[in-house]
């Protein structure tokens, strides 16, 4: 057996602590890592089509005006986000849109959180047809596009007539806001 010198022997033992010791610390950090990452929420994007359903509260007249909330649901399993005005627009039974496109009230826009099961609202409003004297139809669905989508989601409309043209057939949507309606 061959003998060593004591300083051998000292930083043999040395080098072994510390490929202990660098292990040791190797498994800590990889613990703390995944810990760390099981606690980090994953990252809010904004909402899909495919993740609300669209609605349509009911009628709140008032002054010669008809006002609906629009409601946009989160229907995932994730947490997502809503910023501005949401698409709009009549159609009969084949699709085809009935009017112009409605315009947007002004209001500030802010970024609307939707937790699973939360909602957002926007204001639909027009010139009750009865005394604006706009030529009207009777839709068979409401499309309402979520912002910064091109995927509609599809609300049978059941409050009969809405303006189409002529005088006072103007629509109006006002920006999301939190919850149901007013």
């Amino acid at each position: 057996m061959a003998t060593r010198s004591p300083s051998v022997r000292r930083a043999a033992s040395g080098a072994s602590a510390l490929a202990v010791l660098g292990a040791l610390a190797a498994c800590g950090a990889e613990q703390r890592t995944e810990t760390a990452s099981q606690r980090m929420p994953a990252p809010v994007t904004r909402c899909h089509s495919q993740q609300l359903r669209a609605s349509v509260g009911r009628m709140d007249p008032g002054a010669g005006q008809r006002n609906f909330p629009v409601v946009l649901t989160n229907v995932s399993a994730r947490t997502c986000t809503l910023y501005g005005y949401p698409g709009a627009a009549f159609v009969d039974v084949s699709g085809r849109q009935l009017g112009p496109d409605p315009k947007r009230t002004p209001g500030e826009p802010a970024k609307v959180r939707l937790a699973p099961g939360d909602s957002a609202w926007a204001g639909l409003r027009y010139a009750s047809p009865e005394t604006s004297g706009a030529r009207t139809a009777v839709p068979a669905a409401l499309l309402v596009t979520p912002p910064d989508e091109r995927t509609p989601l599809r609300v049978r409309w059941t409050a009969g007539v809405v303006p189409v043209g002529g005088n006072a057939s103007s629509v109006f949507l006002t920006v999301l806001a939190p919850g149901s309606g007013p």
